[in-house]
């Protein structure tokens, strides 16, 4: 795929990955439990006062506070190219139905009616013994079937 339809140079993204990518990583974890180490250590050197114990609890807010955000945009990116790789799939194939390309934009009551379609689907395919036989979304429309 071609990298010049991708114009816009989003630096949050891109820190995004860097620091979701680097914080996952066993260096991350390691660095971590060295500090949480260190200020244990250093407790009786502070007489575990409240400004020993006020420091790793700001550090350690701060730090949650900001990682919500930089994975969250990290999570919805991933979200993203899982339900376009889903949508090509859905749309490449001939069998299937292009109704469950972008599904996920309809409503949740919306959902559970097609939900209810492949339920119905599945005690079919039990009844007739037969798992093999390919059905649609489209098929219930064709078959007048209001699940």
């Amino acid at each position: 795929m071609k990298k010049d339809i991708y114009t816009k140079n989003d630096r949050f993204e891109n820190f995004s990955a860097i620091v979701t990518k680097g914080a996952g990583s066993t260096a991350a974890f390691g660095i971590a439990c060295a500090i949480v180490i260190l200020w244990g250590a250093s407790g009786p050197l502070f007489n575990y006062s409240e400004n020993w114990q006020f420091v790793i609890s700001s550090i350690t807010t701060v730090i949650t506070f900001l990682m919500v955000f930089i994975i969250q945009k990290a999570q919805n990116k991933d979200s993203l190219a899982i339900h376009l790789k889903l949508n090509e799939l859905v749309a490449s194939h001939e069998l299937s139905s292009n109704e469950l390309v972008n599904i996920e934009d309809l409503t949740e009551e919306e959902m559970r009616a097609v939900e209810k379609y492949y339920k119905h689907l599945r005690a079919r395919a039990k009844n007739d013994n037969n798992s093999h036989t390919s059905y649609s979304l489209d098929d219930r429309k064709k078959n007048n079937n209001p699940e």
